[in-house]
């Protein structure tokens, strides 16, 4: 049986090197905008180097797409339906808006290739992402007709969740020429609290 050789320490870190500099390049540039010569020159490796590692642009945005799409997916999956339905949705919230804090190119990579039309990920979009999504939906539906958090319709909550939270790392240089100096981080948190405790929180009729 055939087995590929365990990679070298210097292979690793090349590898590493090359995945880092082309998100960097791709969630500046989009996909057709980045070429191998940049994310070579990123990397500080020459082009014939970083071909050995991946043979093609192509091949370094589905490697990164790959690694992120487990990560991207976590904190939807995290929504756990035996906890209390308001705090289960707004740390949801808290955690989409804690990952476009930490991780903004990774949410511009993934908006990029959203908006020019999933050529990549359309099959997971469709069945992965779907399925998640239906799932947590019915959980949220559930809730609803329990009375334990208002009506809303899931499917829209969930992609205004999306909406609002990732709206602060794929649009962070609109948001911080008109905030200024301030981080938008600073009350971005207890702003979306509010919102979704009372868009959620069920009315108590009089």
């Amino acid at each position: 049986m055939d087995t590929k050789p365990t990679p070298t320490r210097i292979q690793r870190k090349n590898r590493a090197a090359i995945l880092e500099a082309a998100l960097d390049v791709f969630s500046a540039q989009g996909f057709r905008g980045a070429t191998v010569d940049e994310i070579a020159a990123a990397a500080g490796l020459s082009k014939p180097n970083l071909l050995y590692y991946f043979p093609s642009k192509e091949a370094i945005h589905d490697a990164l797409l790959e690694g992120l799409l487990d990560i991207w997916l976590a904190p939807l999956r995290a929504l756990d339906e035996t906890g209390e339905p308001l705090e289960e949705i707004l740390a949801y919230v808290r955690r989409k808006l804690e990952m476009s804090r930490e991780m903004p190119r990774e949410s511009r990579l993934f908006a990029n290739e959203i908006v020019q039309g999933a050529p990549r990920i359309g099959a997971v979009l469709s069945t992965d992402l779907k399925a998640l999504v239906d799932a947590k939906s019915k959980v949220i539906a559930r809730w609803a007709a329990e009375g334990r958090i208002a009506p809303v319709h899931p499917y829209h909550l969930i992609f205004s969740i999306w909406s609002l939270s990732q709206h602060y790392a794929d649009f962070d240089v609109q948001v911080r020429a008109v905030l200024g100096p301030e981080d938008p981080y600073d009350h971005a948190p207890d702003f979306l609290d509010t919102l979704y405790r009372r868009l959620l929180t069920p009315h108590i009729a009089p």
